[in-house]
């Protein structure tokens, strides 16, 4: 009996070590174009939420080193672009990709919905794509496959998913900062009962998607994800989507749903994930 204590106390350090600590880079080091000014003023979080986002931000999970496979996905929490759920919709994210060998950034968008807010969906189609290229930028550093980098976004997060995803993403050659030469779109993207922006046309060459939401979803973001999945097979595009019968709207990663299938939907993004390769070690 004492030895299993003892080795389980010896234990508890390595497990705290095995995942690092989160970090946070800004997406711009003098705050976002034009808005420099508002930098230093400070976020406000509560509970679920964070509000007043002015300088975005992306906060890193890295998984352990042993796990890590050189995936990467860019997590864009909902919040009606108005606040940003924080923690179940990009921290427990990161609770369930990082074991996976999945390294996680999480980014705080600027919100254009939010009271006397100076920002429109413009700014925060900005953040998403200066988001993917200081990814991508930077994929060495972070141990990651620049060719394997995802997004992920619930609800006003799926949205901004579409706002990447259809577009070449190609960066300016002749940017002087050199982020900004880097591609922007994501190589694979899921939306998770996703707001609207769903464009007239999906190209052909449109990312492989994974698309959830539950049929009761009383903000009707189960049609959204139904029109870009009809949009997607009308172009012979790669799309997986998932419709569940109970589960209204933002039940997050699920764990505080009543229903199985919502309790497990995780799994089935996991299995798609692994499906299309993107969980496979780099040859690296």
């Amino acid at each position: 009996m004492h030895l299993r204590i003892v080795l389980f106390a010896l234990a508890l350090p390595s497990l705290a070590l095995a995942r690092p600590a989160p970090e946070v880079i800004h997406l711009w080091p003098n705050g976002a174009p034009g808005f420099e000014k508002l930098k230093d003023i400070p976020e406000r979080a509560h509970d679920y939420w964070v509000r007043d986002v002015n300088n975005p931000s992306l906060t890193v999970f890295r998984p352990d080193k042993a796990k890590s496979n050189g995936c990467a996905v860019v997590v864009a929490p909902g919040g009606g672009f108005r606040e940003l759920v924080f923690d179940a919709e990009g921290r427990q994210v990161a609770d369930f990709l990082n074991p996976l060998g999945v390294t996680v950034f999480v980014l705080k968008y600027r919100l254009p919905n939010a009271p006397h807010s100076p920002y429109t969906l413009a700014d925060v189609r900005q953040d998403a794509y200066r988001a993917m290229r200081l990814v991508r930028s930077h994929a060495t550093e972070f141990s990651i496959d620049p060719n394997r980098i995802g997004f992920l976004g619930f609800s006003a997060g799926g949205q901004i998913a579409m706002m990447v995803a259809f577009d070449k993403g190609d960066g300016d050659p002749s940017a002087p900062d050199p982020i900004d030469r880097a591609n922007g779109r994501p190589d694979f993207v899921m939306a998770v009962y996703p707001g609207g922006g769903v464009p007239n046309v999906v190209p052909a060459d449109a990312p492989p998607a994974f698309l959830l939401a539950a049929d009761d979803d009383e903000y009707g973001c189960d049609k959204v994800a139904l029109s870009l999945y009809e949009k997607y097979r009308a172009v012979g595009a790669s799309v997986e989507a998932h419709f569940i019968a109970q589960g209204k709207h933002a039940f997050n990663m699920g764990n505080r749903s009543q229903f199985l299938a919502i309790r497990h939907w995780p799994d089935r993004m996991a299995d798609w994930m692994a499906d299309r390769g993107f969980l496979k070690p780099s040859a690296h």
